[in-house]
């Protein structure tokens, strides 16, 4: 049973410490140029005032145009190691050493690893020894939120599914051995799909390789779960109907920021009287974060409870200010007068979520959400998933977003276990003559990712679903009971998958275990002795009734809704299950999902 919960601010710290090592190797003021997708992940690690104490005084991204005019002695440019990234590297070299001016020294480093590739694209181009030290950063699992990492690998699915490329897998396995470094061994490994059983065959092997050197910690986290996207495509295109959920579905979530109409958010400063364009801004980017009370209590909220929580908090506001009247002496005031800083933070916090609570309505009310989502709920339900559907007919007929349409024929498609050529011809004609030739890739790619493909059989989808009581029929979205309030009746298979290993255990399912894609993992790792006295409960947690920390970690990456599933398990620890803190390559929706599968034929 581990002591605590498990702080994922350690990860961080130790991340530091690498970045703090690569920092004190270069003296004298530097400026670092960015990875445009690396800078937000970043900020988790170091913000710019930590950065400034290390002498970085200059930020700029990597692009094809020349840097802005600087007098810095170091310039260190942090890249991902992409050959794309390495043309743009070169590009800006050039044009510093055509400018002139003072001589700087450059640096790349490269995350999470060195990458042959990228040196030898650098030595074509001849700026290869332009660098003064080339060094790699294994930047590896960015924390997110107290229970919530990311490894920030958008590309992680496709790059197995579409190019056969494990590379993702050997970064997981190192990312879990940096955790056990950290929190110690963990005992038990479960898991299930095809790559969540290579992640545990490289764990294993980097372990041998370390030949018994591991750092003697005593385990916090007690059973690691690994699942293979693969193994639930289902949830990943249902719509997610969390506050959160929908934030990202309609505007996306990243680095725990969203970007939102900044017409709807006057600037504090401007004065209500004369309320000018000038008071708003283009875009509002919002911080998304626990650390605020009010969003920490409605982010996994089904969004029809939304409202009158908001509309709760609201009244308290005003029940605060009102409180003013009720002093009378000196001291009563001044108590008053200390709190109003306070109530100025809620009362601001009150009115943002408003705001996007509102204007998550108004996505709800336009265009074809409603009617989409009927449809998705009558697939989940296993109905009339074996033909041509004249929903998604019209919705292709009247153009309607390509994703959104994807996302539907993709989520009957697996529903079904797959369609009939002619259903699986149908659609593909339909989609090439109405959004063009261009998308005939991204059709091809789908077919290679699992997503549409000919039937082989009879659907399994009905037993799978029957036996995970997948769809609940009478689900309470204000006061949930159980962790289908998400999808407003559909339960995540994934999340499903996590809470029958508690109870009954996976052996109880074997049946629907084996309709699932790939195999099927339950390994223990055996702890050192010393350790195992240490712990004092012979190294080896039960499954299910010992509680603890359970680390879930998704293969391809995980939505909004998986994450509150699981939030709503670890809520229930009164009924013996453990609690449970969230890895994966990437927070995902199906939109995102589905782009990072596509690929445009570019005439």
């Amino acid at each position: 049973m581990t002591g605590g919960k498990v702080d994922f601010n350690l990860i961080r710290e130790a991340t530091r410490l690498d970045l703090v090592n690569l920092l004190e190797k270069i003296g004298g003021t530097k400026a670092i140029v960015w990875d445009e997708q690396l800078a937000g992940a970043f900020s988790h690690v170091a913000d710019y005032s930590f950065l400034r104490s290390h002498d970085v005084s200059k930020m700029f991204y990597i692009s094809s145009n020349k840097l802005p005019q600087n007098n810095v002695a170091h310039v260190i440019f942090l890249s991902r190691p992409q050959t794309s990234l390495m043309d743009k590297i070169n590009q800006q070299i050039r044009m510093e050493d055509v400018k002139g001016g003072n001589k700087k020294e450059y640096h790349l480093w490269l995350v999470p690893r060195i990458s042959l590739l990228c040196e030898r694209r650098l030595q074509e181009h001849g700026v290869r020894g332009s660098f003064s030290s080339i060094s790699e950063l294994p930047l590896l699992l960015f924390r997110l939120e107290s229970d919530l990492m990311s490894m920030e690998l958008p590309l992680c699915y496709s790059d197995l599914k579409l190019d056969s490329d494990p590379s993702g897998l050997f970064f997981i396995a190192q990312s879990l051995m940096t955790v056990q470094g950290i929190f110690g061994l963990i005992p038990n490994i479960y898991g299930k799909g095809d790559a969540a059983k290579q992640v545990y065959e490289l764990m294993v092997r980097m372990r041998r390789e370390m030949g018994g050197n591991e750092p003697q910690v005593t385990p916090q986290i007690d059973q690691l779960i690994l699942i293979d996207r693969s193994v639930d495509l289902i949830t990943p295109l249902a719509t997610q109907l969390t506050y959160e959920g929908l934030i990202d579905q309609f505007y996306g979530v990243n680095n725990c920021t969203v970007k939102l109409p900044g017409d709807r958010f006057p600037q504090p400063n401007s004065e209500q009287s004369n309320m000018d364009e000038s008071a708003f801004q283009e875009v509002k980017t919002v911080q998304l974060s626990s650390s605020e009370a009010l969003f920490a209590e409605i982010r996994d909220c089904n969004f029809s409870a939304v409202g009158p929580r908001l509309s709760r908090h609201a009244k308290s506001v005003v029940a605060q200010y009102e409180e003013r009247h009720a002093a009378k002496t000196v001291g009563e005031l001044k108590q008053f007068v200390q709190k109003i800083p306070q109530m100025e933070v809620y009362k601001q916090s009150v009115a943002l979520h408003t705001t996007i609570a509102e204007l998550i309505q108004e996505q709800i009310a336009a265009g074809n959400f409603r009617p989409a989502l009927q449809m998705e709920q009558e697939f989940l339900k296993g109905l009339d998933t074996d033909k041509v559907n004249p929903f998604i007919e019209d919705c292709i007929a009247q153009k309607e977003p390509l994703y959104m349409v994807l996302r539907l024929i993709c989520l009957q498609c697996i529903v079904n276990s797959g369609f009939k050529p002619k259903v699986l011809e149908h659609y593909k004609r339909d989609i090439i003559s109405t959004y063009g030739f261009e998308h005939f890739l991204t059709l091809e790619n789908l077919e290679k990712a699992g997503l549409l493909y000919i039937q082989q059989g009879r659907s399994t989808y009905a037993t799978i679903r029957k036996t995970m009581q997948l769809t609940v029929d009478d689900v309470s979205e204000h006061n949930p009971t159980d962790m289908s309030y998400v999808h407003s009746g559909y339960a995540p298979l994934s999340a499903r998958l996590v809470e029958f290993l508690q109870w009954p255990g996976w052996r109880a399912i074997t049946g629907v275990l084996q309709l699932l894609p790939g195999p099927t993992l339950t390994e223990t790792q055996q702890l050192p002795s010393a350790l195992r006295q240490r712990r004092g409960s012979g190294g080896s947690v039960q499954s299910g009734t010992d509680g603890g920390t359970a680390l879930v970690f998704f293969i391809g990456g995980c939505t909004y809704s998986e994450i509150a599933a699981l939030r709503f398990l670890s809520s229930r620890v009164d009924q013996g299950g453990p609690e449970y803190v969230i890895a994966t390559t990437k927070i995902i929706n199906g939109t995102s999902f589905l782009k990072s599968l596509s690929d445009e034929l570019v005439p």
